[in-house]
């Protein structure tokens, strides 16, 4: 019975347990990676990751406690200048255990041990999950909407609604261009239509101005040509007498 026993002694004394637990530290801290049995990864895990919480604080202290259970100085650089600015951001959890299979001969159960953000093909595989997401094509529900249908299609609720295939996608897009297209050079004949009705307007307001002098010289040469002939009968009438 193990009743209240959290620590597991692995079979082994309190001074080898540690010396043991220290080393797999450091493997784990400079090889990111390390394959054991699965009783050990659990007591390694209990062990390294406060070890890499302290190492979020970059101090002299912080190094001398994380070197007091490492025992190792090339381990200590390593945790502090590579590993402790990548889980800056992780609350915990700096560990992952991979279970791997059981070992020929003794049957124990093995595992991988690894850091969680050193894992690529992981962190790949994240981000084509985040880029691939689901995304809905339902719209949302209009003002003038009916109460089982959707504003956008106005399918009822239930009915499966078919995803437009790309060359539809293709024929839309390139109606809405040629729309456009015909729409800006209607709108630029209607703006001209008002200059050329006020360009007819005006020709004749300019000709009646230019016709009305020419009215009023006609009317001053007859007066002219009336005073001309009097002048002309006078002599002729003097001459009989």
């Amino acid at each position: 019975m193990r009743h209240r026993k959290k620590l597991n002694h692995l079979g082994r004394t309190s001074s080898h347990r540690k010396a043991m637990l220290a080393n797999m530290a450091s493997s784990l801290i400079l090889h990111k990676r390390i394959t054991t049995t699965v009783a050990k990864a659990k007591a390694l895990r209990i062990y390294v990751e406060p070890l890499i919480t302290r190492s979020k604080e970059d101090s002299t202290h912080s190094r001398r406690v994380v070197f007091s259970y490492l025992k190792d100085k090339y381990a200590v650089s390593e945790l502090f200048r590579e590993v402790s600015p990548r889980v800056a951001e992780r609350p915990g959890g700096y560990t992952r255990i991979l279970r791997t299979g059981n070992r020929l001969g003794d049957n124990a159960d093995m595992c991988i041990i690894e850091l969680v953000d050193y894992n690529e093909n992981m962190l790949e595989a994240q981000k084509e999950k985040k880029a691939a997401g689901k995304r809905s094509r339902r719209g949302r529900r209009g003002k003038g909407a009916g109460a089982g249908e959707t504003p956008a299609t106005g399918q009822v609720k239930g009915t499966p609604e078919k995803a437009p295939s790309a060359e539809e996608q293709k024929q839309e897009e390139t109606a809405v261009a040629e729309a456009a297209k015909e729409e800006a050079p209607a709108a630029e004949e209607k703006k001209e239509e008002p200059a050329a009705e006020e360009e007819v307007k005006e020709e004749p307001a300019a000709e009646e101005v230019k016709e009305e002098p020419a009215a009023e010289e006609e009317v001053k040469e007859e007066p002219a040509a009336e005073e001309e002939g009097k002048k002309d009968e006078k002599p002729s009438d003097e001459q009989k007498s």
